[in-house]
């Protein structure tokens, strides 16, 4: 089952009688959990047809026998079951209901952060009836992409270059973006673009100095900009800390690494799935290559794990991590 069929089969009333709900990416869990729990029902049917378990105050035994029940002066009951993953131990005995699932109840499992073992009865079962939804992560690639559409879906407008820049800061937590959005909403006062001003103003994601720029000047070897970003960073240590810095930077020398190694050998769109870009990003991969070599790479891990020890206080007594950052920029530069 793919999230947006699930949606458009919901949205027409069409429905299954069991929804598998798994995986590491909760925002498409809830969104279809909340869809089925405030659309299915009126509000009321609702008293007497829809129920609410949690997995750690409930049983599989529990959960079956509610699953049973007919529903009272409606066409359907629901029955949720939240933190369905407490139950993982005993989840295979979920089974049994499927041989004689009961049509006038919508069952409704959410399994967050846990994925059932697909050589399992259960998990080959739920898939060969259409049951099983699993939600994974969006991939740093993909992220950019993802929240244009989702702005699009919003009537919102925003450049790829932005959307990059926020799911940078934000990290690939849907619910975390799309709170970040709606709260944008508010006060874009009918204004249909999300700017880099206006994310500056109100998320706190500076137009200059963030990792995304950094790794731009380094990638182009821009002493000057990426000297500056490193200055900024050292006077704010607390929203700019070291080790996170650190793990970016690791990150971008990571996938530019990959370009060395795949550059040539398959598409522009195939090499940036591969090294985990956005396509729009991979001309700048591409004049990066140009600045350091396999070999120059391989140094700078080197110089990445110097100075995360030493930010660590590993042959490090006094030294600022403001002081590490500008080092570490030296030594990668020249």
């Amino acid at each position: 089952m793919k999230y947006e069929d699930i949606l458009k089969d919901l949205k027409q009333k069409r429905y299954k009688p069991v929804y598998f709900l798994q995986g590491d990416e909760p925002y498409f869990i809830d969104k279809i959990t909340d869809y089925i729990a405030n659309n299915v029902l009126d509000e009321s049917e609702r008293d007497f047809n829809q129920t609410v378990l949690y997995g750690r105050d409930t049983s599989i035994t529990d959960i079956i026998n509610t699953a049973k029940r007919f529903p009272m002066m409606s066409e359907y009951q629901v029955v949720i079951v939240k933190e369905a993953q407490a139950l993982s131990r005993n989840i295979e005995s979920l089974g049994d209901y499927l041989k004689q699932v009961v049509p006038t109840t919508i069952l409704v499992i959410d399994y967050k952060y846990k994925k059932l073992d697909g050589r399992k009865a259960l998990a080959k079962a739920l898939k060969k009836e259409g049951y099983l939804f699993t939600s994974d992560k969006i991939k740093d690639y993909k992220l950019p992409d993802w929240i244009i559409a989702y702005c699009k879906s919003q009537q919102l407008e925003i450049t790829p270059k932005t959307a990059m820049k926020l799911g940078e800061y934000l990290g690939n937590d849907l619910n975390k973006i799309v709170n970040t959005i709606e709260k944008l909403k508010v006060v874009m006062s009918g204004e249909t673009e999300i700017t880099d001003t206006l994310i500056e103003k109100n998320v706190g994601i500076s137009k200059e100095y963030n990792t995304f720029e950094l790794n731009n000047a380094l990638g182009n070897k821009d002493v000057y900009k990426a000297n500056l970003i490193a200055n900024h960073f050292g006077q704010n240590p607390k929203n700019y800390p070291l080790v996170v810095t650190l793990g970016v930077i690791y990150g971008y020398f990571t996938k530019l690494i990959k370009y060395h190694q795949y550059a040539g050998k398959m598409s522009d769109r195939d090499l940036a799935q591969k090294i985990g870009v956005h396509p729009f990003i991979l001309k700048e991969y591409q004049k990066a290559a140009r600045n350091y070599t396999m070999n120059k790479i391989a140094r700078i891990f080197g110089y990445l794990r110097q100075y995360d020890l030493a930010s660590k206080g590993v042959g490090n007594v006094s030294t600022t991590d403001g002081e590490l950052l500008k080092e570490l920029i030296y030594k990668i530069l020249h």
